[in-house]
């Protein structure tokens, strides 16, 4: 499966035993903006490296399958857990700076692209 999100947070890697490596991050998915929802995800051993270079805010596209186990607590009751296991991450694009225009126009092609009103003199300018 995959989804598209905003990366919300990043947990540290956690070591669970000798041989296993486990590591989080929750994505924000605003399919309705009104009520955002923010999925947990997991790495496991080598994929945990799969976060690395990836910052908070940016857009990212993670492929994933989903896991399920039963757990029998010690009164015998049954318990049911899932995990939404990432294998992949890709960054679609990082947040924009709302302090730098989206495409600033150089000085040089103002002044090409300028159109200059020269009225008639019988013209009112407005």
């Amino acid at each position: 499966m995959t989804i598209t999100g905003r990366l919300h947070v990043i947990y540290d890697e956690t070591q669970i035993s000798e041989k296993f490596r486990k590591r989080e991050f929750v994505v924000e998915v605003t399919e309705n903006p009104m009520y955002p929802q923010y999925v947990l995800f997991q790495l496991t051993q080598e994929n945990c490296d799969k976060l690395d270079g990836i910052q908070v805010a940016n857009m990212i596209e993670v492929d994933f399958d989903i896991r399920g186990r039963e757990w029998t607590t010690p009164q015998g009751e049954i318990k049911y857990f899932n995990t939404l296991q990432a294998w992949r991450l890709k960054e679609l694009a990082a947040p924009r700076d709302e302090s730098v225009p989206a495409s600033p126009i150089p000085e040089a092609l103002k002044e090409k692209a300028a159109v200059k009103f020269q009225p008639d003199e019988d013209e009112l300018p407005f």
